[in-house]
């Protein structure tokens, strides 16, 4: 049996779905250090915007609390991308870890003015997409890149949908018992167990290119210079451009057909439940290749029912409309698939941290881009455009992808058990 200084082989596919994948030694300490850094992060984020707003009254600098959690996603995707190949992973992880817990430390601090509180929550900001990018990639290398990586990647995508509901909750009833500065050093006791699983929970591993000491430029090139992983990419980035339309106009879509708050909060929970169930339904009833089969017609459809917004409908409409797109979100274990068999293992760290770069950045551009354009016309027409506009783009990247060679070489010596 290995230990924790020694990588383990890659494990055989699971036979029995997610059940199967927390058998696999290491994935369990990965796991449950992603549970506390996503928990840790959401309730950060409720307290930081809270302890801003009291100390400032300013309503401007609570909401750009929350911008700050998307805004240095870019910059420090394109710049530390490198770092995840030419770095032993775990050490990374850990640092990555340890920065944060810094951070949430120094927040803390009854003297921390709230520029710095600011600054420091960019620096949490600046090295997620690093330390995302690094997990995933040591994911491949914990579970193997075929069967159990697409389903351990799934149960981190639930876990992130499931915590933005539970931990908002969580944060709002910490608030009530605890003050903010109380909340944050929660968050910094999270990041340190998370650091501390990582340490010691898994393997060791060497650089997965040592001599990779290319520029950020060059790393992008790497990654978007082929064109099929481009295409794998582009289907990866642009749907959430789209598909968050919806939801970034959920607020002022209800006040305007006199849905209560109640609604509100329910309408909100439509999309990431329908995101949840669908990837519940294709990790446990569907087999590889089923999955593989079902990443185009899925991908095409999934914007479809938001059309449903075109006659201005009620809440029920709008709650299956929502959770119609959600469910159709199933098609991104078989794209998890695709993507990796297409990137060569030398390049996995950066392709997989300018993936969750793209993704955290153009979901906050598509946030702006659908409040701008409501702006000048009814929220029912942005959403029934959004969804014709990504059905298009979605299709004409499904051809690019067909033109570069096909989908993907398959499942790796796997059998798809799942009825067809």
């Amino acid at each position: 049996m290995s230990t924790a200084n020694e990588a383990a082989p890659a494990p055989p596919a699971p036979a029995d779905g997610y059940r199967s994948v927390f058998r696999v030694r290491e994935f369990r300490p990965v796991f449950a250090a992603h549970l506390l850094s996503v928990l840790g992060i959401v309730v950060a984020e409720i307290a930081l915007t809270v302890l801003v707003f009291r100390t400032t009254g300013s309503p401007l600098m609570s909401a750009l609390t929350f911008a700050l959690g998307f805004l240095p996603y870019a910059l420090g995707g394109t710049l530390l991308a490198g770092i995840a190949d030419r770095s032993p992973a775990r050490r990374v992880l850990v640092g990555c870890d340890l920065v944060c817990a810094a951070c949430a430390a120094a927040m803390v601090l009854p003297g921390t003015p709230v520029a710095g509180l600011l600054l420091l929550r960019c620096a949490m900001a600046f090295v997620a997409p690093l330390f995302q990018g690094t997990r995933n990639a040591t994911l491949a290398d914990i579970l193997g890149p075929g069967e159990a990586f697409v389903l351990g990647r799934s149960l981190m995508r639930m876990v992130a949908q499931s915590a933005q509901l539970v931990g908002f909750g969580l944060g709002g009833l910490l608030l009530t018992v605890l003050a903010p500065r109380a909340a944050i050093a929660l968050t910094a006791a999270g990041f340190l167990c998370s650091a501390l699983l990582l340490r010691f929970g898994t393997a060791a591993r060497p650089a997965r290119a040592a001599a990779a000491r290319t520029s950020p430029l060059a790393g992008m090139r790497a990654v978007l210079g082929e064109r099929r992983l481009r295409a794998l990419t582009l289907l990866f980035w642009l749907p959430p451009v789209f598909v968050i339309a919806p939801e970034a106009l959920l607020a002022p879509y209800a006040d305007g057909i006199g849905a209560g708050t109640a609604a509100l909060g329910v309408m909100m929970c439509a999309l990431p439940v329908g995101t949840v169930a669908g990837e519940l339904w294709a990790g446990s009833m569907l087999g590889p290749r089923t999955r593989s089969r079902l990443v185009a017609p899925l991908a095409a459809a999934g914007m479809l029912p938001l059309l449903a917004y075109a006659a201005r409908p009620g809440v029920v409409v709008v709650l299956a409309a929502l959770l119609l797109t959600g469910l159709a979100g199933a098609y991104t274990l078989g794209l998890d698939q695709w993507y990796v068999d297409a990137v060569p293992d030398e390049l996995r760290g950066r392709a997989m941290t300018l993936l969750s770069t793209g993704l955290m950045t153009l979901q906050g551009v598509g946030m702006a881009l659908a409040g701008l354009a409501a702006e000048f016309l009814p929220v029912h027409v942005v959403v029934t455009g959004a969804a014709l506009l990504g059905t298009a783009v979605v299709v004409l990247l499904l051809a690019e992808l067909r033109c570069a060679g096909g989908p993907a070489r398959g499942p790796r010596n796997e059998t798809d058990s799942a009825a067809k």
